[in-house]
Formats: structure tokens, C-alpha cells, sequence
């Protein structure tokens, strides 16, 4: 809609004009996306395949898997064998020193503080071992509880 103001002669004219505005909207939007992009943070992880709700028991480590349990105090046990906290970079260099695959999983007690289990990691790094994998908590399900009695009606 627009409204004439002064005739025929081509004078002021009460319309807006869309166009600049609809260009600075498209700018603006496209510095929104690009800038966005750059925002993101986060860790690239990889996560295992979910399992069958069969496969929920655990299974014992495999000989050539180095398990580190961290348990309050705090305890270590490496495959089930304690190594008390100041040898604990020491023994995993010795243990790892003739292996080529360095890989080993820290498994964490219920009831540990995460800075228990980030020393545990970071001893770990210390050592040389190129993998360090969590192993996460086994989910509640029926190969994991105990059967518990059924309650009286």
C-alpha cells in the first residue's frame, strides 16, 4: 500500500522499502550460524554398542586386559592384586614395559570420588599407557541383581 504524497511529480512516497531490510536480516542470520559452529564443545568419545539385555553379567577380564580397580582409601588393585598408592605408576610402567598394546581399563567403586579415579587415569598417563577406558557401572536388570523374594500379599 502506498500513498502518494505531492501528485505525479515523483516526490516522498509513505512506503518501506523491504529490501535493505530483508538483506541485514540474512546477513545477520548467516553470522548466527557461523558463529554457532564455533560454540560447540565437548569431548569426542567412543561409546560400545548397546547390549542384549542376556549379555548384562559380567564377564571376567580377559588375561591379556590390565584391569585397575580404585577403591575407597584409596585402594588399588591391578587384575585383583593390591599395589599400594605411591608404587602405583611404577608397578603399571613395569607392568606395561614389555607390552605392545597399552591399553588398560580403571574401574571405579560406587561410593569414589571422581578425583580418586581422575589420580588413578592420570598415574596411568604417567605411565605410558597410550588407552586409558572406564568401565562403566553394570545397569540393574535381571542377570545382574539378586533374586529377591517375592513380597507376601
Amino acid at each position: 500500500m502506498a500513498m502518494g504524497v505531492g501528485g505525479n511529480k515523483g516526490g516522498a512516497m509513505n512506503e518501506i522499502n523491504m529490501t535493505p531490510m530483508i538483506d541485514v536480516l540474512l546477513v545477520l542470520l548467516i553470522i548466527f550460524m557461523v558463529v554457532q559452529q564455533g560454540l560447540q564443545r565437548g569431548l569426542s568419545v567412543q561409546v560400545p554398542p548397546p547390549k542384549e539385555k542376556e549379555e548384562l553379567a559380567q564377564k571376567p577380564p580377559d588375561d591379556q586386559q590390565i584391569v585397575l580397580e580404585v577403591e575407597p582409601g584409596p585402594k588399588y588393585f591391578v587384575n585383583r592384586q593390591e599395589v599400594q598408592p605411591a608404587n602405583l605408576e611404577n608397578f603399571l610402567r613395569e607392568t606395561f614395559a614389555g607390552r605392545a598394546r597399552k591399553v588398560i581399563f580403571v574401574k571405579g567403586a560406587e561410593a569414589l570420588s571422581y578425583g580418586e579415579v581422575v589420580r588413578a587415569v592420570d598415574a596411568s598417563r604417567a605411565a605410558d599407557i597410550t588407552l586409558v577406558g572406564l568401565v562403566p557401572r553394570p545397569e540393574a536388570g535381571p542377570a545382574t541383581t539378586a533374586a529377591a523374594p517375592a513380597p507376601a500379599p
